[in-house]
């Protein structure tokens, strides 16, 4: 009688792989918040091109970690759009609902007071 044994693959290759990648992008992160090129100080929708670059990178870190170590990739299609593209649509509501708060509220600062025209 022949038994069927699963065979467990070692991941330590894999591991090494994604703490190098987000070892990486972590340094890159850090350098240019150290350095603040003067290109990057440029605004794109009030907000410096520094820190769209900082989300972007975090985004892509928070997507590799859910990729590799919450093992979405041998998921099935259907739950990890669900996953990953839930998550990203709660992340870009926030930047959306942070950003115009922020605004309003630093205006307040800066002039005192703000009139509503409704």
């Amino acid at each position: 009688m022949a038994h069927d044994i699963a065979h467990h693959e070692s991941n330590t290759a894999r591991i090494w792989k994604v703490f190098f990648i987000l070892s990486v992008v972590t340094i890159v992160e850090v350098l240019f918040g150290i350095w603040k090129p003067d290109f990057m100080k440029a605004t794109f929708i009030s907000m410096k091109l520094l820190n769209w670059f900082f989300i972007i990178l975090t985004l892509y870190k928070a997507y590799l970690i859910t990729w590799a170590f919450m093992h979405m990739e041998g998921e099935t299609k259907g739950l990890r759009r669900a996953v990953v593209w839930t998550g990203i649509f709660l992340i870009c509501y926030l930047m959306f609902i942070l950003l115009t708060e922020g605004d309003y509220i630093y205006e307040v600062f800066k002039s005192g007071h703000k009139s509503w025209d409704f």
